[in-house]
C-alpha cells in the first residue's frame, strides 16, 4: 500500500459535473512528499460496485470517495485530512456531515447532525452555507453523509445488499464501526465542500434500501 498517496474516486454520469469536480481537486494543496491519483467510473451499475472496483484498483492508503457534484473549496483539505488520520490510529473514516446517533427510522436527515456543507435547494436558488452543530474538536459520529467519505483503510462496500444509490453511506459507516474504527466529522467554521445538489433527488428506491439497512444493522 502506498502510504503517501491520496486517491479520489468518483462515480459519474455527467461530464460537465466531473470536469468541475476535477478542477477543484486540481487546486488543492498537496502535502509534501505525497501524490494524488484520480479514478473515475462512468455509468456504474451501482455506487457500491463502482467504489469496490476502484478500491481494488488503487493502492493508495487514503481514498476519498465523492459525488461528481461535490466541489472541495478548502484548499488545505488534504493537509487537514492527513492531520486527522494521523491524530488517532483508531480513526478510519472522515465525513463532512454526520449524525452522532441515527434514529430508529434510519433517516439521517431526521437525526441531529454535525458538520457543514454549501448547498442549495433548487437549481435557480443561490448557494447557502448549511452549518449544523459545529464541534470545536473532531466529532465522533455513527454515520456520515455520502457526498464525501474519506478513508485510510479498505473495507469492501456492501454491493451484495445495496446495489443502487441509497444507504451505501450509512452501510459503510456501520461496516467501519463494526470493525472498531471511529468515524469523525472535523470542525468547520466554513464548510469545506460545496454540494451542487439543486436537482430533484430520485428517492424512488430509498425506502426499499432503508428497510434493508434496518434489517441488516438495527434489528439485533
Amino acid at each position: 500500500m502506498n502510504n503517501h498517496q491520496f486517491c479520489f474516486i468518483i462515480c459519474y454520469n455527467d461530464d460537465f459535473y466531473l470536469e468541475e469536480c476535477l478542477l477543484y481537486i486540481s487546486n488543492l494543496i498537496i502535502p509534501d512528499g505525497f501524490t494524488i491519483d484520480i479514478l473515475t467510473i462512468k455509468d456504474a451499475k451501482s455506487i457500491t460496485s463502482g467504489y469496490n472496483e476502484a478500491m481494488k484498483t488503487s493502492d493508495a492508503k487514503f481514498k476519498i470517495y465523492l459525488h461528481q457534484d461535490v466541489f472541495i473549496v478548502n484548499k488545505y483539505f488534504l493537509i487537514n485530512l492527513l492531520n486527522i488520520f494521523n491524530y488517532n490510529v483508531h480513526i478510519g473514516m472522515v465525513g463532512m456531515v454526520g449524525a452522532p446517533k441515527i434514529n430508529d427510522s434510519a433517516i439521517m436527515w431526521a437525526s441531529p447532525r454535525i458538520g457543514g456543507i454549501f448547498t442549495r435547494e433548487l437549481m435557480e436558488k443561490p448557494y447557502i452555507s448549511e452549518l449544523y452543530e459545529t464541534p470545536e474538536t473532531l466529532g465522533i459520529v455513527s454515520v456520515i453523509d455520502g457526498h464525501l467519505m474519506a478513508t485510510c483503510v479498505d473495507i469492501p462496500w456492501r454491493e451484495d445488499l445495496f446495489d443502487g444509490w441509497d444507504f451505501y453511506d450509512l452501510s459503510q459507516s456501520m461496516e467501519f464501526r463494526e470493525r472498531g474504527y471511529n468515524i469523525v466529522v472535523p470542525p468547520q467554521h466554513q464548510p469545506w465542500c460545496l454540494h451542487d445538489d439543486g436537482n430533484i433527488l430520485n428517492l424512488y428506491n430509498y425506502n426499499h434500501y432503508r428497510k434493508i439497512f434496518i434489517k441488516e444493522y438495527m434489528s439485533s
